[in-house]
């Protein structure tokens, strides 16, 4: 009996207008495990579950106002309780009632008086069954969440590769910067194939939140900043813009593994080349107050209209009237920030003074630095 009672657990709501019923069932329930809560109508079931959603949900078929067939209606009406088990209870052994109980969405009876025994069987059983669908949904949820995380972070070295093999084609290079341009295909294909190992790597682990690699980890700012430069200049040289980073005699190391450090300053970097064409891009560093290091990715845009601002670093929000190169799926910042904030930092966007756009990067100095 003990190792049943540890198995047995979930929500249920009872909705009966009969106190010594309501007192019954409950009694039971709790008696083996299950948090109950109960409700004397319709209308005060319907409340309960908006505010706090069951399980499960034990329904008297008949009762005075709205009754079981109208509280069912209700629930299914609502997207976030449509799937809701809904299991009947009734005196009724009338086979239109209960083909109309089903109709309605109900996924079993159980008839009045009823054995202990069934009831308890019949709510493990649906219990199990939503548990069942809820794990599978999540499975699917997170086999999404990693595919649209590689897709991604696929997209930045990508589109270097794109830039450099256009560029190739022209024509015209000279013998220096056609070796550059091959450096950085050859580099961006190798980070392609990167992201695809660490996310193969680390699927079985929870992808609802990005992965911010090895608390042990620790990023050069000074490498950083050579490989941004390596990586970007010559696209917003081809821009019509520059690239200016500070020179730093003795860069700091932050707490990030340094291929996670990378993919967000790209984020970065790709916003400012998609929303701010044309403008010279500054990335500076400083201080963040005691222990902690900020990257500063300022431009001259249009920067971020007051409206659009609470939204910025939500999944999927994409900046309205922007250029849309039809490649974005508005994950960047709102993974950038996961993946800061795991690590103890923070990302923010602010106003340049004098106009433009400005995202700050903060994350905590490495031990020892």
């Amino acid at each position: 009996m003990t190792a049943r009672r540890q198995r047995l657990t979930g929500r249920i709501l009872i909705v009966d207008d009969q106190p010594a019923n309501l007192h019954v069932v409950s009694t039971l329930l709790a008696r083996h495990g299950y948090e109950v809560t109960t409700a004397a109508n319709g209308e005060v079931a319907l409340e309960m579950l908006q505010t706090q959603p069951p399980d499960l949900v034990l329904l008297d078929m008949l009762m005075p106002g709205m009754d079981g067939f109208e509280l069912m209606a209700e629930i299914r009406r609502q997207p976030e309780l449509a799937q809701l088990p809904v299991v009947f209870l009734t005196v009724a052994q009338d086979r239109d009632l209960l083909l109309r109980a089903f109709e309605t969405g109900a996924v079993d009876y159980v008839t009045k008086p009823f054995m202990p025994e069934e009831l308890l069987a019949r709510v493990e059983a649906h219990l199990g069954l939503k548990r069942m669908r809820d794990r599978l949904e999540r499975v699917a949820r997170e086999r999404q969440e990693l595919v649209n995380l590689v897709a991604h972070d696929l997209k930045n070295p990508l589109t270097s590769v794109h830039f450099a093999i256009d560029i190739l084609l022209a024509g015209g290079v000279s013998d220096e910067r056609r070796a550059r341009y091959f450096r950085m295909i050859r580099e961006s294909t190798d980070d392609a194939f990167g992201y695809i190992r660490r996310y193969l790597e680390t699927q079985a682990a929870s992808v609802s939140t990005p992965q911010a690699g090895d608390d042990a980890a620790v990023a050069s700012v000074g490498e950083l900043l050579q490989w941004l430069e390596g990586r970007y200049a010559l696209q917003l040289e081809a821009q019509g813009s520059r690239l200016r980073l500070p020179d730093l005699p003795d860069p700091p190391r932050i707490r990030i593994d340094p291929v996670v450090l990378r993919q967000v300053c790209e984020n970065m970097i790709s916003n400012a080349l998609k929303y701010a064409p044309g403008s010279d891009l500054d990335i500076s560093v400083c201080s963040g107050g005691p222990g902690f290091w900020q990257i500063h990715f300022e431009d001259r845009g249009p920067g971020i209209p007051a409206s659009q601002r609470e939204a910025l670093f939500t999944p999927f929000f994409r900046i309205e009237g922007s250029r849309d190169d039809g490649v974005s799926s508005g994950l960047g910042l709102s993974l950038a920030r996961q993946i800061v904030g795991n690590l103890g930092g923070e990302l923010w966007y602010e106003d340049r003074d004098g106009g433009g756009a400005r995202f700050v990067i903060s994350l905590p100095q490495a031990p020892g630095s």
